[in-house]
């Protein structure tokens, strides 16, 4: 079949999903409560459903009272469970394959279970639910003529119970339906690679010579393939080697730090980003709209929500709300229950609402990734916004970034202490530092005021990381590719510490 009716085809087949989306853009609520109550009848027979009465649950008022809320710790024995080929504990329908995940916060491993439900219902939806967005919005574009450069992570295999587990990425590739590998590059061998630096020579090898016209994978490591594809062709711009490229679609970090970045390396005006809010325990939202940076919640999916203000975790006020009573500008933590058996799951994430009707928000950070020693709350979206803010005035560009606070000890106030990568250094690192510190204190209030008069926080300490300090700290940690990431913030100084260890006497400190 020739590729243009190809490309009608898949076209006119995708856009059909909008009219399905706009039943839950109309209907949230209602589509979220039934849902839930699909979701609970389904698991009425399982370990779970039969400890916490499943059948005789009415509404979501008994939902919430019964279940408790938990996180991956309280989760893992029933896992761990399920992973050694026990069937029906928290899910009717055996789970055979496993995301694995060792986040930002820990070394430790997490296995989150991916269940044929959701692997369909949930992942690869999706992933069709973004492309009908991209088509629907740019009824130009030529994205199927094409094929699409997929970064993903390695896999591994549990051999002794018969279950898979590896990245979510690598899980997806290895699962995915006929229709979306013939599309996608490099093959399925090379993207489950599990050696990296092998790896990115081989993905390199093969894509060149394609015609690649859209990128997908998460920002951070397609950036790293981006720049040695140019060093390996010589090409003065990614358009150069692939000039039908027409979009990018990306996950897993936020993309805030690496605008500049991209921009540089495609100088297309026309050239469009489209995010999708991800994670190993589902796809929770994508970018609906061309000319914004809002993300629609997307409600079936087989993911019922819950949320907890931000002002109330983790004390004794803290409490849990469905969806119909989140409000606008507000930070929550995100809770799910889902079609993989997570019931009233922390996440760990933090959105902000920016519509109600239809619901579609920001991410705004971790729940466990924040700075917030001395009462200043401090979270990722402050600090990205002001880097953003403080590389434009002083026209510089940043690769990577981690901060942590300085605590008081005697006599002595406490500050925050970053260590920042530049691609494009401050001629001044005293003036960036003293920017910096001016932008946050203007998008955060808390901030602010401890920083008046220096009264509790002296301005923050820069270091000027030696180039690929970060990329170093990742590959020491076993971290790279895939999903793994820097962590941004933290409210403890081990990052800071083991990347200023790391960095050794080329460490250069302002």
């Amino acid at each position: 079949m020739p590729i243009p009716i190809v490309n009608s085809i898949a076209s006119w087949f995708l856009k059909k999903r909008i009219h399905h989306m706009e039943l839950f853009m109309k209907y949230p609520n209602e589509v979220q409560h039934e849902l839930l109550m699909n979701l609970i009848r389904f698991a009425k027979k399982t370990d779970v459903g039969q400890q916490y009465d499943f059948k005789s649950i009415k509404s979501y008022k008994d939902f919430a009272e019964r279940v408790p809320v938990q996180t991956y710790e309280e989760f893992e024995t029933d896992i761990e469970r399920a992973r050694n080929g026990e069937n029906n504990i928290f899910w009717p329908t055996p789970i055979k394959l496993f995301a694995k995940s060792s986040g930002t916060t820990n070394s430790k491993s997490k296995f989150i279970p991916v269940s044929e439900e959701s692997l369909e219902d949930c992942h690869f939806a999706a992933s069709k639910d973004l492309l009908c967005f991209y088509l629907n919005n740019n009824p130009d574009a030529s994205l199927f003529t094409g094929k699409s450069l997929r970064l993903g992570g390695s896999k591994q295999i549990f051999k002794d119970k018969g279950t898979s587990y590896g990245d979510l990425s690598a899980l997806l590739i290895d699962n995915m339906p006929f229709w979306a590998s013939y599309s996608s590059t490099p093959n399925n061998d090379i993207s489950l690679m599990g050696e990296w630096e092998t790896k990115m020579n081989a993905i390199i090898n093969e894509t060149i010579h394609e015609n690649v016209t859209s990128l997908a994978g998460v920002p951070s490591w397609m950036l790293v393939l981006l720049n040695r594809v140019l060093e390996k062709t010589g090409a003065k711009d990614i358009k150069e080697v692939w000039p039908n490229l027409e979009v990018y679609f990306h996950g897993g970090v936020s993309f805030a730090p690496y605008t500049e970045q991209y921009q540089q390396i495609i100088p297309d005006k026309t050239f469009r980003y489209y995010e999708i809010y991800n994670a190993s325990e589902g796809f929770f939202a994508a970018k609906d709209q061309n000319n914004s940076e809002e993300l629609l919640l997307f409600l079936d999916y087989g993911i019922f929500y819950e949320f907890i203000p931000m002002d109330t975790y983790g004390n004794e006020q803290e409490k849990v709300i469905p969806l119909s009573q989140v409000e606008v500008g507000k930070n929550y933590a995100m809770i799910i229950t889902t079609n993989a058996g997570l019931w009233r799951y922390k996440i760990g994430d933090t959105v902000r609402f920016t519509s109600i009707l239809p619901y579609r928000i920001k991410v705004s950070g971790r729940t466990k990734h924040f700075i917030n020693a001395f009462g200043e709350e401090l979270i990722i979206e402050n600090a990205e916004n002001a880097l953003r803010k403080t590389s434009k005035i002083l026209d510089v560009e940043i690769a990577d970034y981690t901060a942590a606070p300085i605590f008081m000890h005697g006599k002595e106030k406490g500050a925050h202490e970053w260590i920042i990568e530049f691609n494009k250094a401050p001629k001044d690192p005293n003036k960036f530092a003293e920017v910096l510190d001016c932008e946050l204190q203007k998008l955060n209030s808390d901030y602010e005021a401890k920083r008046t008069n220096n009264m509790t926080l002296n301005q923050l300490k820069l270091n000027i990381a030696r180039k690929g300090l970060f990329y170093d700290w990742l590959a020491q940690n076993d971290k790279l590719g895939g999903q793994h990431k820097i962590p941004r913030l933290a409210n403890n100084r081990k990052y800071v510490e083991e990347l200023l260890l790391l960095n050794g006497k080329e460490f250069v400190e302002m």
